[in-house]
């Protein structure tokens, strides 16, 4: 079957001559147009940290989440799509929640990512669908201690000490690369952390735009950061 020309980045099925689906391409755009996230592995644990920008002040500010338990052990961030992604969170936590019941355990935060990532790569390759437009970055302390993997929207899944995605990231991704370390304790990876944001997002950094969860490897238990914690490693950054 041969497309129409221009019809390459309209249907999700057929590959460009260059071999790329530009679908897929579009929907990491969105990714990469999105506030940026952090995840940060150290000895003493994982780190999500997330910028939170409410398109509104009249808005909420508790429905701009951008980070999310999945289970006790287990956190998400997410950039792109918030739409697209509360699908995936939701079937994250039916795979997590099945584990327990079926093997009497936590799921691996790699186990996970890579289901997580498998549904995303289904929606690449048939027709009357499109790719999920959300970057994923899941951070858990498991039996193999802590983790962070990436999902991107096509299907792809990596793992990595310390991650950074969405707009400016790459400036974050320089600091990551300078100043980590896996020895750090979790004091200085959430220090860190706020350096990356610090990089990047626009005027002072305060417990309104910047988000926090911990998951230290002692307790294996997901917390959020209070405005207040947050606010006091900002002073001392």
């Amino acid at each position: 079957m041969f497309a129409p020309p221009g019809a390459y980045d309209r249907v999700i099925t057929i590959f460009s001559p260059e071999g790329r689906l530009f679908q897929v391409e579009y929907a990491v755009e969105a990714v990469k147009r999105g506030a940026i996230i952090v995840g940060i592995v150290c000895k003493d644990g994982v780190i999500l940290g997330a910028e939170e920008k409410a398109p509104s002040k009249l808005q909420d500010q508790n429905f701009s989440w951008k980070i999310f338990q999945i289970d006790d052990h287990l956190g998400v961030a997410i950039v792109g799509l918030g739409a697209d992604a509360r699908i995936l969170i939701d079937q994250a936590r039916i795979y997590s929640q099945s584990n327990r019941l079926i093997y009497d355990e936590p799921i691996d935060t790699e186990v996970l990512a890579k289901r997580i990532a498998d549904l995303k790569q289904v929606y690449t390759q048939h027709s009357g669908v499109r790719p999920f437009g959300v970057a994923m970055v899941w951070g858990g302390v498991d039996k193999n201690g802590p983790r962070l993997f990436v999902t991107l929207p096509g299907g792809d899944y990596w793992s990595y000490k310390a991650a950074a995605l969405g707009a400016g990231s790459e400036a974050a991704v320089e600091v990551l690369e300078a100043k980590h370390r896996m020895d750090m304790s979790l004091d200085e990876a959430i220090i860190l952390a706020l350096q990356c944001f610090s990089k990047v997002v626009e005027g002072k950094l305060s417990s309104d735009r910047i988000k926090l969860a911990v998951i230290p490897t002692d307790t294996k238990k997901f917390r959020r950061l209070s405005p207040a914690e947050v606010d006091a490693y900002i002073a001392k950054m």
